[in-house]
């Protein structure tokens, strides 16, 4: 869904795709794809440009960041998408994520609390031609209720526990990937199979903090 504007870094994140990404294991190519595609230079803060590809985060402002390359394509990888799914994303931040996302699925709902963060994330998509994502500033850890279930549920900052909102919003076979963990994070990913919601940790990771009621200690 991007134009023409972003072609010239095309070379440089096919080198990125394959030395950060495939060189760790990502095989699903459609989201190898979706990683050349989306122009990561569009989403960084100008002073930060000769650093677009740089294999790690990038600060975008308002204590928040823009993820390593690879943690998005392997967060992006794990959840197994589909064409037809509907998808939610907790932390739209930069919309970097956002943007992967939405090259994968039907539909994308993301959420975002830091309002500077949400409205320059919607209208850089909305320029980019992006009409298949939904956006909503607001308490992440409340989910999207009125749009739920969903398929596949997204988080992209780190809360002490698994919001439980979010768990019940899992269609049947949905799957969430998030991190946990307040020192120590850990990537889980959870799947429901009917009444019943499995948990997997997976790898070792470092995200911010989820700002939200629940680690606010609020009921």
């Amino acid at each position: 869904m991007t134009d023409g504007r972003w072609d010239e870094g095309r070379a440089r994140r096919e080198e990125m795709v394959s030395r950060q990404i495939a060189a760790r294991g990502v095989r699903d190519e459609r989201v190898l794809e979706a990683m050349r595609k989306v122009p990561r230079e569009a989403f960084i803060r100008e002073e930060d440009l000769e650093l677009a590809f740089f294999d790690g985060p990038l600060s975008i402002g308002s204590g928040q960041t823009i993820s390593q390359p690879y943690i998005v394509a392997y967060m992006t990888e794990i959840l197994e998408l589909r064409a037809e799914d509907r998808v939610l994303e907790i932390g739209t931040g930069s919309g970097y994520q956002t943007a992967v996302l939405a090259e994968l699925v039907r539909e994308v709902y993301s959420v975002e609390c830091v309002d500077v963060l949400a409205e320059r994330a919607k209208k850089r998509l909305l320029d980019m031609g992006y009409e298949n994502i939904h956006f909503r500033m607001g308490d992440g850890t409340d989910g999207w209720p009125e749009a739920a279930p969903f398929d596949a549920i997204m988080v992209t900052a780190a809360p002490g526990r698994a919001p439980e909102p979010l768990i019940e919003q899992l269609a049947d076979g949905g799957r969430m990937i998030i991190p946990i963990g307040i020192f120590e994070q850990y990537l889980y990913l959870f799947t429901r199979k009917g009444d019943e919601v499995e948990r997997q940790a997976l790898i070792g990771v470092r995200f911010v903090p989820m700002t939200g009621k629940l680690d606010r200690g609020d009921r």
